[in-house]
């Protein structure tokens, strides 16, 4: 798998208009992220035409909700034909079981641990989760292990012991790069795409960076060009 094929793009916009310019201005993606916003704007039409233009996607949707009704939820986005989907690890081994089951094999769940914008004073003192985050990314990589998943979304900092504990083919989504002078934004755990790639990321996830760019393509290329210069 190349470079580009490792980075996803995160689709961060909210209509289908503001899609086409973006790939118009980003000829050489090949996988994208359709997340939330973008999702309820344009609606599952927008991920068969984004297949149609010979894109991988990964669709950031986050389920979490009771075993039920989250394989019920997997059932039907798994129909659009993505290549990656996600839920909560938080919403308990059963629920990922059953979604798990839901999915077709053509399409990979994976699992949210914490969010990149989760720190240690969040984790403790806002959601009442002890100990450290990593410790937290942890456990709930390895019940989406035991789930059966093919991986998880986590930050650059936990792949290693993810890695190391799940085992190398078990996949880590990164979101929580940004290039070399990017400024963090709201993220709060984060390296540098080959920082990243080093320690044994899967994919990356970057949005912003790359989309609020005068030149998209040209940061595209020069995120590309600053792994390789790393790795």
């Amino acid at each position: 798998m190349s470079l580009v094929e490792r980075i996803i793009v995160a689709l961060d916009v909210g209509s289908r208009e503001e899609v086409e310019e973006a790939l118009t201005r980003l000829p050489q993606v090949r996988f994208v992220k359709v997340g939330m916003e973008l999702f309820y704007s344009a609606g599952p039409e927008l991920i068969h035409v984004l297949k149609d233009r010979g894109l991988k996607i990964f669709l950031d949707l986050k389920v979490h909700d009771i075993p039920n009704t989250a394989a019920g939820a997997m059932r039907s986005l798994s129909r659009a034909g993505c290549d990656l989907l996600n839920l909560h690890c938080a919403g308990g081994l059963e629920m990922m079981q059953r979604a798990r089951e839901a999915v077709g094999e053509d399409t990979k769940l994976i699992g949210v641990t914490q969010l990149t914008s989760t720190n240690q004073s969040m984790l403790n003192s806002e959601l009442g989760i002890p100990g450290t985050v990593e410790a937290s990314v942890l456990t709930y990589a390895q019940l989406a292990k035991k789930a059966n998943l093919a991986g998880v979304v986590c930050s650059p900092l936990e792949v290693t012991s993810i890695k190391d504990v799940c085992g190398k083919d078990f996949l880590a989504v990164t979101p929580g790069v940004r290039p070399r002078g990017s400024a963090t934004q709201d993220q709060k755990r984060t390296m540098t795409p080959g920082e990243a790639i080093q320690a044994g990321s899967d994919y990356l996830v970057i949005g912003r960076p790359i989309l609020a760019s005068p030149d998209p393509h040209g940061a595209f290329l020069k995120i590309v060009e600053e792994i390789e210069v790393e790795v």
